[in-house]
């Protein structure tokens, strides 16, 4: 079974987070958890809810180790009967949708 996570982690403070975001990101290496950073947060899939809990948890301390003030927000999707990847439920939507599913000017286009 897989577990599939939402992440997003930053620190409360003025001006750009990006480096922040990439020590919480960083941490994620020490576990066994496949991920996926995107422009609003991190997509990660680990294989129990255990597993998931501590990733997260390390990240949110990676962020907390240099500020006094993090945000951390989890959603969690834990499906357990079925074996399912987080590409497959874009997969699913995808073909519903008979194309990608994102704007062409997502891909570079006019």
């Amino acid at each position: 079974m897989t577990c599939i996570g939402f992440l997003s982690v930053a620190p409360v403070i003025e001006g750009s987070m990006s480096s922040y975001v990439a020590d919480a990101v960083a941490a994620l290496e020490a576990f066994d958890v496949e991920y996926e950073t995107t422009p609003m947060g991190t997509i990660i899939e680990a294989e129990d809810s255990e597993e998931l809990f501590a990733a997260t948890h390390a990240a949110h301390e990676a962020v907390g180790e240099q500020t006094d003030r993090v945000s951390t927000f989890l959603k969690i999707d834990d499906k357990r009967t079925v074996d399912q990847q987080a590409r497959d439920k874009v997969d699913a939507v995808e073909e519903h949708l008979g194309r990608a599913a994102r704007s062409d000017a997502a891909e570079g286009g006019d």
